[in-house]
């Protein structure tokens, strides 16, 4: 009999070692803007480079592992982004109502998207209603949080040591080759507190500019809301969009939290 309390002890250890590693290889990836090679893996997660290797074929297998077949290099699959959308179903089905109808008020495209790690997830959309020209970024899609409106309202919201510890150490610089420092950003950070307002300014799509919110519900999930549109109506429309996502944001924060 005590053998097999035994063996069952170990059973349940060994299982425990296999998910706290399987977590530290998916932490890595989430942490990593351009994807990881088995040796980055292994050294930032300190296993060796055969389990790093074992675990991600399994993580593959379920979709929560992707290999770019041209790079070679791992990063988070499918099956995560799906996981992050149900686990966010409540405040999606909140938030819905209102992107539906702000993209009919402003006839523009209208994104959802939440923080995942150093990058920025989108959740959901609402294709512009004319058939004009669009700004559409593909739901399920990852982007570096740094370069889009989105993923600066939502990096504001955090404290200054976390925003530091998710940024890479080198900022990719922007579509049109213009440099970015750490330190601008953060600076940037502090402006998008201040007034509540990300911008991007073809940084990394050409001729297409955004701005954005964020909200949070009473359980501290956050997420944004953008409005991603065609430089050149961007430029007529700026003020008018702006303030129509502010007081969309009040208005969103009222339902979820009530009157502050």
């Amino acid at each position: 009999m005590s053998q097999g309390l035994n063996d069952d002890a170990g059973a349940q250890k060994g299982g425990m070692q296999v998910i706290r590693r399987a977590a530290a290889i998916l932490g890595a990836l989430a942490e990593s803007t351009d994807g990881q090679t088995l040796a980055q893996l292994a050294s930032r997660t300190g296993l060796p480079k055969t389990t790093v290797h074992r675990i991600c074929t399994a993580l593959e297998q379920v979709g929560y592992v992707r290999v770019d077949e041209t790079t070679g290099l791992r990063e988070l699959g499918r099956g995560l982004q799906r996981l992050a959308v149900l686990g966010r179903r409540d405040l999606l089905t909140v938030l819905e109502p209102y992107l539906e109808h702000l993209s009919r008020d402003l006839n523009e495209t209208v994104d959802l998207a939440v923080l995942d790690g150093s990058r920025v997830l989108f959740l959901a959309q609402r294709p512009a209603p004319h058939r004009g020209l669009m700004a559409i970024a593909r739901v399920g899609a990852h982007f570096p949080a740094y370069s889009l409106a989105s993923g600066k309202v939502l990096l504001a919201l955090l404290p200054h040591g976390e925003v530091v510890r998710r940024l890479p150490r080198t900022l990719e610089p922007t579509l049109g080759g213009r440099p970015r420092t750490r330190e601008a950003f953060l600076r940037e950070l502090d402006e998008v507190r201040a007034t509540g307002l990300g911008f991007e300014r073809e940084e990394i799509r050409h001729g297409i500019c955004a701005v954005a919110v964020a909200v949070t519900d009473i359980d501290g999930r956050s997420a944004s809301i953008a409005v991603p549109m065609p430089a050149t109506r961007f430029q007529e429309d700026e003020e008018r969009v702006s303030a129509r996502l502010l007081a969309l944001r009040n208005t969103i924060q009222e339902k979820l939290n009530g009157p502050t």
